[in-house]
């Protein structure tokens, strides 16, 4: 019996099977785009007990990050939370409350500082000290530079927590902002959304407790194996676009039959996220684009609540076809006026043409003749 199995191997009731819990993790890794060896490593750590402890912190925000995460099932939450990572801390999911939750968070600091990850969800009010959201007596500010200084990796999930979000909407009365500048000089892996998609975090910690390492980031530290795309690269209506087809206005034809929403205000262009194919919660179709709505560009902290819903915005990174002509391409009438002026600019070309090429076969009768 191999590791996986001896550890994996429960007794009923007690968990699952080394074949069930193989596809746990081959599911989490086909979810965000891993290979089947990926997962192979994944179950070998997990049931060597490498599972990593994750702190989870709550500050500004409507919960909606930690409900996405609920709803998952390739893994369920159940499965996460005891086979794939050791959740110590976590406010929404705790049965403990008050002095009990405490000490459980100082606990889990202290058994596995250096070695946890700290996950951060929603935005800190920094506006008078930070007064606007406290926790057991302490600022959101004082709980995040205490946990995050021990950990091993910090993790921003949502727009909130990344760059302010929702909670950072001019006038931003308290002074909210993202973990990564109330962190200053510590790598802050930020997973924009709201909510964010639970894959991506998933994705994200696994790889770090499996290979030590974090994802590729791009320049504002977001994962690009989520986030290297604009999400019209993928759209399912991107064809509409090509050929021209938009809906106008809510309700009209186009809406009804599914054309392209670029019109209507859709930031997909200039929005970097996977939405267009890591839909949520698994199922087809839930996400804005999908029920017929525009994106709003909620990953991006220059998009979200900054530019009005309805404007529409320049195509980030234009890729074929929409970059080719369009299917009926407009035949406007040409003038007499232009019409003689070509003829004039193509007859001097065609006589000057034919000059070089007499000249052209003069010079060589001359050469055949002179040998």
């Amino acid at each position: 019996m191999d590791t996986i199995e001896r550890s994996a191997t429960r007794e009923p009731g007690q968990g699952v099977d080394r074949r069930q819990f193989m596809k746990v993790c081959s599911m989490a890794a086909a979810a965000v785009g891993l290979p089947y060896s990926v997962a192979v490593k994944w179950a070998e750590a997990a049931a060597m007990g490498l599972k990593p402890s994750v702190i989870w912190l709550h500050f500004q925000e409507c919960t909606g990050c930690t409900e996405s995460l609920l709803r998952t099932s390739h893994p369920a939450i159940g499965e996460l939370i005891l086979d794939l990572i050791s959740l110590d801390y976590c406010e929404t999911l705790f049965a403990a409350a008050g002095h009990q939750a405490e000490e459980a968070l100082k606990a889990a600091m202290a058994t596995n500082a250096g070695k946890y990850v700290c996950v951060v969800e929603g935005a800190i009010p920094t506006k008078d000290n930070g007064v606007y959201c406290q926790i057991g007596g302490r600022t959101a500010i004082e709980i995040l530079n205490e946990v995050a200084d021990k950990a091993a990796a910090v993790i921003a999930i949502g727009s909130c927590a990344s760059w302010g979000g929702i909670p950072s909407a001019d006038p931003n009365p308290t002074g909210a902002r993202g973990a990564p500048q109330i962190l200053e000089g510590k790598t802050v892996v930020t997973i924009p959304g709201c909510p964010a998609n639970p894959y991506n975090l998933l994705g994200t910690v696994l790889q770090f407790v499996t290979f030590g390492t974090l994802p590729a980031l791009d320049e504002k530290n977001r994962p690009k194996f989520a986030y290297g795309r604009v999400i019209h690269e993928d759209c399912p209506r991107r064809p509409h676009f090509d050929a021209g087809r938009f809906a106008l206005q809510y309700g009209d034809e186009g809406h009804r039959n599914g054309y392209c929403l670029y019109r209507l205000g859709c930031k997909g262009p200039a929005t970097h996220a996977n939405c267009s194919l890591q839909h949520y919660g698994e199922v087809p179709g839930a996400w804005p684009i999908g029920t017929g709505h525009p994106c709003i560009g909620c990953t991006e902290q220059a998009m979200l609540w900054r530019v009005p819903m309805h404007s529409t915005v320049e195509i980030s990174r234009p890729m074929p076809p929409d970059t080719y002509p369009p299917i009926h391409a407009e035949h406007r009438v040409i003038s007499p006026a232009a019409a003689g002026a070509a003829g004039l600019v193509a007859g001097a070309a065609v006589g000057a043409g034919l000059m070089a090429a007499k000249k052209y076969v003069g010079e060589g009768t001359e050469e055949k003749k002179g040998g």
